[in-house]
C-alpha cells in the first residue's frame, strides 16, 4: 500500500493555543500545566496579549483558544476575548468548573463574542469525576456550567481525558454527553508531562481497544468526536471505513507543530502543550516565522523524517503518531508513538531483511 498524502500545514497553523495563566483552584491529578494557586508574574500582559493576538491575525485567523490554569483566574480574560474576536479570530476559551464559572461570568464572555466553551467531564459519576479532579463538587459544577453556557448562548465541548483511570467507561461517559446537548465530544489520550504519570498511559493494545469503543460510539451519538494526542486515531479510522465511503470521511493531519502551535503564560512558543519543547517567545519572535521556520517544527511536519516503525508506515502523512506521546515517554520527538499497535508491511519487511 502507498503512503497516503495529507496537508502538511508548513505555511500557518490552523490552532494556535494560549495559556494564559498557570493559576488554577483545582488540583487536578493528571494537570498538564502542574497549577498552581496564583498567578504568577511572568505572565503575558494584557498590552502583549493583544500583541499575541495581532500575531496571531497575521498567521491567517486560525482558531485561538484559550486555555490555563483557568482563564478566570484573569480579570481581563473578556477583553482579551473581545479584541480577538473584533480582529476576526474564532475564539473559546477552556475554563475550570471553580466558583468563578457562573451565570455572570459566563454572560462577560458571550457578551465578548466567544463562540465556545470547553468543560472537562472525565467519568460519568460525581464521585469518580471528583476524585480525578482533585475537588468535591467539581462534577455537579461542570454540569450546571454546562446549562449556563447553552442558555448565553455559548456551545459546549465536553473534553475527556482517557487513561487507565477511565478507558473502560467510553460508553458511559458517552451516554451522559448525549443528555448534556454537547456540541462536540474531544477525547484527550493522556501524555505523560506534568502532573500526569507513565503508569497511567495506556498500553498498545488498551488504546486500540479505546479506539473501537470511540468508534462505535462517535456512529450513535449527535455530536462529533475527535480525539487529541491520538493521532492513530484517523489511521484506525480509515482502517475501518469502507473505500467507497473514505471520500466522506473529515480528518485533518493536525498535530503537535503541525498545523498547531502553543504558547505558554510566559510566552513560550512550543510545538503543543503536551510537547514542552522551546523553539521561541512571543516577547522577542514573530509567532508565524518562528512556526514556519524553526527546524524542530519543521522536522515535525516530515513524517519522512520518523525514526522506527513510523518513518515508514503508510499513514504517516495521515498519523504520524503522537510526537508529545514520543518525547515525554522516549525523550526524542521523532521516536514511534509508543502506544500504537499497528505495524506497516514495510516495517515487517525491515524487520525481516
Amino acid at each position: 500500500m502507498e503512503a497516503l498524502a495529507f496537508p502538511s500545514y508548513g505555511d500557518a497553523p490552523r490552532i494556535v493555543i494560549w495559556e494564559m495563566t498557570r493559576a488554577c483552584a483545582l488540583a487536578c491529578r493528571h494537570c498538564r500545566a502542574e497549577a498552581i494557586p496564583y498567578r504568577n508574574p511572568q505572565e503575558l500582559s494584557t498590552s502583549e496579549a493583544f500583541a499575541l493576538v495581532d500575531a496571531i491575525v497575521d498567521c491567517g485567523r486560525p482558531i485561538f483558544v484559550l486555555t490555563g490554569g483557568d482563564p478566570f483566574m484573569r480579570d481581563d480574560l473578556g477583553t482579551i476575548v473581545e479584541y480577538a474576536v473584533k480582529r476576526g479570530l474564532r475564539t473559546a476559551v477552556s475554563p475550570s468548573a471553580t466558583g468563578r464559572l457562573r451565570l455572570e461570568t459566563l454572560l462577560t464572555l458571550a457578551r465578548a463574542g466567544c463562540h465556545r466553551i470547553s468543560l472537562s467531564i472525565d467519568a460519568p459519576d460525581a464521585s469518580s469525576h471528583d476524585e480525578f479532579r482533585g475537588v468535591r463538587g467539581s462534577f455537579a459544577r461542570t454540569l450546571e456550567a454546562t446549562k449556563a453556557a447553552q442558555a448565553c448562548g455559548i456551545e459546549v465541548q465536553i473534553n475527556t481525558t482517557i487513561s487507565r483511570f477511565n478507558h473502560a467507561r467510553i460508553d458511559d461517559i458517552a451516554d451522559l454527553l448525549v443528555t448534556l446537548d454537547a456540541a462536540l465530544w474531544s477525547v484527550f489520550f493522556l501524555v505523560p508531562v506534568g502532573r500526569a504519570k507513565v503508569a497511567d498511559v495506556l498500553s498498545a493494545r488498551e488504546t486500540e481497544e479505546a479506539f473501537a469503543a470511540l468508534h462505535r460510539v462517535s456512529e450513535n451519538v449527535p455530536f462529533g468526536v475527535k480525539t487529541t494526542e491520538a493521532p492513530h486515531y484517523r489511521r484506525y479510522l480509515w482502517q475501518h471505513t469502507r473505500e467507497e465511503d473514505r471520500k466522506a470521511l473529515r480528518l485533518s493531519a493536525i498535530g503537535d507543530g503541525k498545523g498547531f502551535a502553543f504558547v505558554s503564560y510566559c510566552g513560550d512558543i512550543c510545538p503543543s502543550g503536551f510537547l514542552p519543547y522551546t523553539v521561541g517567545n512571543v516577547r522577542t519572535d514573530r509567532l508565524l516565522d518562528v512556526y514556519r521556520d524553526d527546524p524542530f517544527m519543521r522536522r515535525l511536519r516530515e513524517p519522512d523524517s520518523f525514526d522506527g516503525k513510523c518513518g515508514v508506515c503508510e499513514f504517516r502523512a495521515l498519523c504520524g503518531g503522537s510526537r508529545a506521546r514520543a518525547y515525554t515517554m522516549t525523550g526524542d520527538a521523532f521516536a514511534s508513538e509508543p502506544t500504537c499497535a499497528y505495524v506497516s508491511p514495510m516495517w515487517r519487511e525491515l524487520l525481516n531483511a
